[in-house]
C-alpha cells in the first residue's frame, strides 16, 4: 500500500505548474511594458510642450530683432539728417553772418536772415528729438531682446532638466522591474509548488478514478460525480468527495504563507445539450449554480471565502470535442484551480 501510495505521488504532473509559472510572467512582461509605454508618453508630451514655447520665445526673439535693425536703420537716417542740417546750419550761419556785416546797408536783408537762421534751428531741433525718439525705442527692443533670451535660458535649462529626470525615472522604472521580475518569479515558483502538492494530496485522497483528473493545471470533477443530472444540489456521494477536497484544501490554506494571494477557482461546465424544462432556463445558469454550490459548501466546511471564486461557462468551453455520451460525460464537469487572485 505504502509502494501504492508512492508511485501515485511520483506520477504528479508538474506541467501544469510550469505552464502556469510561464503566464503568469508574461503578464507581468506585459505590464511592465506598458508602465514604460505611458511614462515614455508622458515625457514625450511634457518635452513638446517645451519644445512649443522654446519655439514661440525664438520667434519672438527673431521679430524684435527685425524691429531693432529697422530702429538701428531708422536711426542712422536720422543722424545722417542731423549731420545734413547741421552743415545747412553751419552754412546758415555763415550766410547770416554775412548778412549781419552787411546789416547797416539795408535793415530788411537783416530780417530775412534772422528768419532763416532762425527756420534752420527749429528744423535741426526737430530731428533731434526724432533722433532721441528712435534711440529710446532702440532701448526698449534691447531690454526686451535681453528679457527673452533668459526666458529662453531658463526653459532650456528647464528641459535638460526634465530630460535628466526622465532618464532617471527610466533607470528606476527599470530596477523595479527586475526586481518585481524576480519577486513575482519566486511567488509563482512558491505557488506552482503548492498546487503541484495540493493536486497530488487530491490523488491520493480521491485515488485513480477514471471520472476524476487532471487536464493542464486543473483538477477535474466529472458532474456526475457530484450532482444528479440537471441538478444543481450536491449528492450525498459529492459531498464525500467535497469533504475529502476541504480538508486537503484546509492543510493548504495553513501552510501557504500569507503573502501569496492565492484562491480556488472553481468553473462549473455543461454539455451541449440545450435545457428544456426545470428551475434553469440555460447551460449558463446550470453551470454557474452548480460552481456557486461547491463554493458555498467549501464555505461551510471552513474555508474562507476569499480563497473562493465560481464562475459558469454553459457548454461553451468543451474538454472533448466529440458528440457521443463519453465526450457529453466529459464536458460537464466542474473544474478546481489553483490560482492567483
Amino acid at each position: 500500500m505504502a509502494l501504492s501510495h508512492r508511485r501515485r505521488f511520483e506520477s504528479v504532473n508538474y506541467w501544469p505548474g510550469f505552464v502556469d509559472a510561464l503566464s503568469t510572467m508574461l503578464l507581468v512582461i506585459i505590464f511592465l511594458l506598458s508602465v514604460f509605454m505611458l511614462s515614455q508618453f508622458f515625457l514625450s508630451r511634457e518635452v513638446t510642450s517645451k519644445d512649443t514655447a522654446l519655439q514661440k520665445l525664438n520667434q519672438q526673439i527673431e521679430e524684435l530683432t527685425s524691429l531693432l535693425a529697422l530702429e538701428r536703420s531708422q536711426k542712422s537716417e536720422d543722424q545722417t539728417k542731423i549731420a545734413a542740417l547741421t552743415a545747412t546750419l553751419e552754412s546758415s550761419q555763415g550766410e547770416r553772418q554775412k548778412l549781419l556785416d552787411a546789416a547797416a546797408e539795408g535793415g530788411a536783408g537783416a530780417e530775412v536772415e534772422r528768419s532763416q537762421a532762425t527756420a534752420a534751428v527749429n528744423a535741426l531741433d526737430s530731428q533731434r528729438q526724432i533722433s532721441a525718439k528712435a534711440l529710446a525705442q532702440v532701448d526698449i527692443l534691447n531690454q526686451q531682446i535681453s528679457a527673452l533670451r533668459k526666458q529662453l535660458a531658463a526653459i532650456q535649462e528647464a528641459l535638460e532638466a526634465s530630460e535628466s529626470s526622465g532618464r532617471e525615472a527610466q533607470a528606476k522604472i527599470a530596477d523595479l522591474g527586475q526586481r518585481l521580475n524576480v519577486a513575482l518569479a519566486q511567488k509563482v515558483q512558491e505557488l506552482a509548488r503548492y498546487r503541484s502538492d495540493f493536486f497530488g494530496r487530491l490523488r491520493q485522497i480521491l485515488g485513480s478514478r477514471p471520472d476524476i483528473r487532471v487536464v493542464g493545471d486543473r483538477f477535474v470533477f466529472e458532474s456526475s460525480v457530484l450532482f444528479d443530472s440537471a441538478k444543481a444540489e450536491i449528492s450525498q456521494a459529492g459531498k464525500q468527495s467535497l469533504d475529502s477536497l476541504a480538508s486537503a484544501l484546509l492543510d493548504l490554506e495553513r501552510e501557504i504563507p500569507p503573502d501569496i494571494p492565492w484562491i480556488l477557482r472553481v468553473d462549473g461546465h455543461t454539455d451541449s445539450n440545450a435545457i428544456t424544462g426545470g428551475p434553469f432556463k440555460s447551460n449558463w445558469e446550470l453551470s454557474a449554480a452548480r460552481a456557486i454550490a461547491v463554493v458555498q459548501y467549501l464555505i461551510s466546511k471552513g474555508i474562507e471565502p476569499n480563497r473562493l471564486a465560481a464562475a459558469g461557462f454553459g457548454e461553451f468551453q468543451p474538454i472533448d470535442p466529440g458528440t457521443d455520451a463519453e465526450a457529453m460525460a466529459h464536458n460537464r464537469r466542474i473544474e478546481l484551480k489553483l490560482t492567483e487572485r
